[in-house]
């Protein structure tokens, strides 16, 4: 990805906090596996905001310090986690009765594509690899209430994840609304990506020269 020297893209800490920043008071959040499960670090203590995991705990907080580790509480991507006041755990049916029955206002994911429909692929990037099956990213992408999407803009060959149409393996079909990356927030909507905010030093020319659908600025 070649950009102006003046353009520096956000660290994937910085996006975490970017989106953090948006997340409502009251709302209950899910955070996929990988690089959203950060975000909890950065929504302050005195915002309620109510945080599952997958496996099974609600009110999940941000990363404990070295010397506060309990090793007994973990999230679904295995890391040592934190419990707000008020937090509690529940079994892994629970957890998914919780996701399926709509429950969630929020589902953040990574993704390697997102479509200007808002069709996701999360999972697979083709249908010959080694992963083994979409796991619950297909049941939050199907109940939570809204799906916003936490990703880097491209490859690491430079080619873009935010394309027409998805060619890896679909996770969910038009779903995402918004989209965090390390170049710009996007939202998604009935006439395809609207840029929200861009990265200091960037132009809608210089973004769209790295993205294969059409944007235009909200």
């Amino acid at each position: 990805m070649n950009l102006k020297a003046d353009v520096t893209p956000m660290t994937r800490r910085e996006m975490a906090q970017r989106l953090a920043d948006d997340v409502p008071e009251g709302w209950y959040v899910n955070l996929g596996i990988g690089a959203p499960l950060q975000v909890a670090d950065y929504v302050p203590a005195e915002r309620e905001v109510v945080f599952q995991s997958e496996n099974g705990v609600l009110g999940m907080g941000p990363a404990p310090a070295p010397d506060k580790i309990n090793r007994w509480l973990i999230n679904a991507g295995k890391q040592y986690i934190t419990l707000r006041a008020g937090g509690s755990y529940m079994h892994h049916a629970d957890s998914f009765a919780l996701i399926r029955g709509g429950h969630l206002d929020l589902c953040v994911l990574g993704a390697f594509q997102v479509a200007e429909n808002g069709d996701v692929a999360n999972w697979s990037t083709s249908d010959n690899d080694s992963a083994p099956a979409v796991g619950g990213a297909m049941d939050l992408a199907a109940g939570a209430r809204r799906i916003w999407v936490m990703m880097d803009h491209t490859t690491k060959s430079g080619e873009s994840r935010l394309v027409r149409r998805c060619t890896y393996p679909l996770t969910a079909v038009g779903v995402v609304k918004r989209i965090y990356t390390n170049l710009a927030v996007i939202d998604v909507d009935d006439a395809g990506f609207a840029v929200r905010q861009m990265v200091p030093g960037m132009t809608l020319d210089d973004l769209q020269k790295v993205t294969d659908a059409p944007l235009r600025i909200m």
